[in-house]
């Protein structure tokens, strides 16, 4: 059968999700995570066979925050390459916004540290999707 992103290519959803007060929503990912263990993300996780993207980026943060979501746009689709760890993704990533939840962390191996923080106060360092979402964010953001 094979492991998403190691035997195959996987593909990947997560969300830029703001409160309302100009503040995004990241978690650092645990030790128990697929991979760069340390780095703060824009949450997600690997879309289900027969599952939508849609479906699969809000059922993430149900189960790993406790939180409601509700998609706005999308951000993009990106090229999730880690050679040095030997994985490949393609990572579909969504704006939206905190309807209901308090956000906690659920899955602690999964997840060691939640936050807000303003888009010029991100914590370091960053996924490398992260990386990518926050360079599509700002330039989407300057077009108005």
């Amino acid at each position: 059968m094979g492991v998403p992103g190691h035997d195959f290519i996987g593909v990947g959803v997560g969300a830029v999700v703001s409160d309302g007060a100009r503040r995004l929503f990241l978690a650092r990912r645990g030790p128990a995570a697929r991979n760069e263990v340390g780095s703060w993300e824009f949450p997600g996780g690997a879309v289900g066979f027969g599952e939508l993207m849609k479906d699969a980026v809000v059922r993430e943060f149900a189960e790993e925050y406790g939180m409601r979501i509700e998609l706005t746009g999308l951000l993009g689709a990106f090229d999730h390459l880690l050679p040095e760890e030997g994985q490949h993704w393609v990572s579909v990533t969504y704006l939206a916004v905190h309807v209901g939840g308090e956000p906690q962390i659920i899955e602690e191996e999964k997840c060691s540290a939640i936050g807000w923080f303003r888009l010029d106060e991100l914590p370091a360092p960053l996924s490398k999707i992260t990386v990518a979402n926050v360079a599509a964010y700002r330039e989407a953001a300057g077009r108005g």
